[in-house]
């Protein structure tokens, strides 16, 4: 079962202006340990932001603060809890934290990196890729939902999405 603590495991990475904020659900047990995004040797989420082209060089999880300086940003939809996403319990308040968040430092986009995070976000399923008008609307910034880059989920893996978010702010 996922632990859940009473303080913030990873840091949001966010200022005003962004580009892109990525928000997965919640840290792997390695990423928490680490207190590193993305941290588990098998995650694709490094590699995929280099091959993209939206960062210049393929970060390592230890350098994640950086991507500041290329117009990004990550955070999680709980802050508290870590683990794989089946062990994890979501709440309204990280709902409402996530979209206060978003409300408050406005991103162009909002890139949920699963399924998963934007299901339990929305409460209802969602398809890949740039999502519906009212669903901005009720951000302030444009939706996208990817492919999950974790290991456990290299059955359902799929660049194109990632692609097509990178053309999105980057044509």
């Amino acid at each position: 079962m996922a632990s859940k603590e009473s303080g913030v495991i990873l840091p949001d990475v966010l200022r005003p202006g962004l580009a892109i904020v990525f928000c997965g659900t919640a840290p792997s047990r390695r990423s928490a340990a680490d207190r590193a995004y993305y941290a588990k040797p098998g995650n694709k989420f490094w590699r995929t932001l280099h091959r993209i082209g939206l960062t210049p060089r393929q970060f390592a999880p230890s350098e994640y603060a950086g991507i500041l300086e290329h117009g990004l940003g990550l955070t999680d939809l709980s802050k508290g809890s870590f683990g794989q996403d089946a062990e994890l319990n979501f709440s309204d308040a990280d709902r409402l934290r996530l979209a206060r968040t978003i409300h408050i430092y406005r991103p162009r986009v909002l890139a949920f990196t699963s399924k998963n995070a934007a299901e339990k976000f929305f409460g209802h399923k969602v398809q890949f890729g740039r999502q519906p008008g009212a669903i901005r609307g009720a951000l302030g910034s444009e939706v996208f939902v990817l492919p999950s880059t974790s290991g456990l989920a290299c059955r359902s893996w799929n660049e194109a999405p990632w692609r097509e978010l990178a053309k999105f702010v980057r044509p």
